[in-house]
């Protein structure tokens, strides 16, 4: 199991916080999504066959893109 921490700019309500947790949810391999409209952080636990830049692209596809 790997967790990732991503800094996600986008997010400015809990509607926001919904929609990425039921997008990566759908991903397989992903078994947890914790996104905070206060920090702004979407963190995600997951397993093969996810992979960090599945999970980034599905981010930035939906309008909430990943910045460093």
């Amino acid at each position: 199991m790997k967790s990732v921490t991503y800094n996600v700019p986008n997010i400015s309500c809990e509607h926001c916080t919904h929609t990425i947790t039921m997008e990566l949810s759908e991903i397989e391999g992903v078994s947890n999504v914790d996104a905070d409209v206060q920090t702004r952080l979407v963190t995600v636990t997951f397993d093969e066959p996810a992979t960090e830049q599945v999970l980034k692209d599905t981010l930035a596809e939906i309008n909430y893109p990943v910045v460093a």
